[in-house]
């Protein structure tokens, strides 16, 4: 199933790839392109039949069907200063007439999500802000909690290694907005402190390929992702009595949407897993949560930042998962790409996110420093 999806992936990046691979003349020329025909469409009106637009080389030609001094004279008094457009030629069509051509099914998804043609190649950051709280959110971090078990109560030192690379975006027709598609990776590890050598407990490997989208202060994220998890070998000779293994590995969808309100920020959905082991697992989830972000110095010239993510199973007769944390975050100001530092303290209460333990109940609390990029 997962080789099904990566192979869906892979011809989506292929078919991208001309634009992608496009020499600097040849994207500037499409740049200036696509601009003008918004510029033309949306600005003047003009129906996108009724003219056709071409650029070569930093020239603009623009075709009418037949002469008009109206259109002529409001294009050559209204068309905005564009750096790289070296002339605008307007001729009347010469031949056949100009029929208007039905847009495609892509263009009318591009125009309903208010996207340019225009690709950007590698963009830095994303479209859709890192959750703050979800404790699988690939990032680097490295925390120090108290865990209490059924079992005992134990200190553990949890360290995350992870990131969201963008392979292409296509720009929106407001700065921040477009539709992008990347790849992200994390892995996620917990260690004994209270063992004589720290012993690895588990370990959770995550990738997966988000498709977000962001509009004003609506975003979104669909994810198709892959997880497997491993128990650390000294906890298996270790501890006692011995655990039963569970070999948890799945691929799940996941489609999450959220609202920005001044420094507030609200996002719910879902996901539902397409194949898994063991094979008795339910496969229904719900995802929610709010979060704070202030932009204002608060101590040191740190923010307040903070955020609450809730999920819920049908593995677990649909109880909540809850995770809190809050702290103060130290350089950019929530802006995907920047780097940040942000001091968390933290708190858990609910059915484990580690591996194979993701029937038992625990809780923990403890204080994290986490990386942003």
């Amino acid at each position: 199933m997962l080789k099904s999806a990566c192979q869906a992936v892979c011809l989506l990046l292929l078919s991208s790839f001309p634009m992608m691979a496009l020499t600097n003349e040849n994207a500037s020329d499409a740049f200036l392109a696509g601009y003008l025909t918004r510029f033309v469409d949306e600005e003047l009106g003009w129906a996108s039949g009724s003219y056709r637009l071409s650029v070569q080389d930093g020239v603009a030609t623009i075709v009418l069907p037949r002469e008009d001094p109206q259109r002529r004279a409001e294009l050559e008094a209204r068309v905005p200063e564009i750096d790289g457009l070296q002339g605008i030629n307007i001729l009347e069509q010469v031949g056949e007439p100009l029929t208007e051509e039905p847009p495609s099914t892509r263009q009318r998804i591009y125009s309903f999500l208010g996207v340019l043609p225009e690709t950007i190649p590698f963009p830095v950051g994303g479209l859709f802000l890192p959750l703050l709280a979800d404790p699988k959110q690939p990032q680097f971090f490295a925390s120090y909690r108290r865990y209490e078990t059924p079992i005992d109560t134990v200190n553990i030192g949890a360290v995350g290694f992870g990131e969201t690379f963008g392979f292409y975006r296509r720009a929106g027709k407001h700065p921040g907005d477009g539709l992008q598609l990347s790849i992200a990776g994390g892995l996620f590890a917990q260690f004994n402190m209270d063992a004589p050598s720290s012993d690895l407990i588990n370990a959770d490997y995550v990738i997966g390929f988000p498709l977000t989208y962001r509009h004003g202060p609506l975003a979104a994220r669909l994810r198709l992702y892959h997880q497997s998890s491993h128990l650390g070998d000294e906890y298996l000779l270790d501890v006692h009595p011995k655990p039963k293994r569970v070999n948890l590995s799945f691929e799940s969808i996941e489609l999450l949407f959220s609202y920005e309100w001044r420094a507030w920020r609200g996002y719910f959905g879902g996901e539902y897993l397409i194949d898994h082991d063991p094979a008795d697992l339910k496969r229904d989830g719900r995802h929610g949560g709010l979060e704070y972000r202030s932009t204002k110095p608060l101590l040191f010239n740190g923010r307040l930042v903070g955020g609450l993510d809730l999920k819920s199973w049908e593995q677990h007769e649909w109880s909540v998962d809850a995770s809190l944390k809050a702290g103060l975050e130290f350089g950019g100001v929530a802006r995907p790409g920047d780097r940040r530092l942000r001091i968390m303290a933290e708190v858990y209460d609910g059915h484990a996110p580690h591996g194979q333990f993701y029937d038992t109940k625990i809780s923990y609390a403890g204080l994290g420093a986490y990386f942003g990029f």
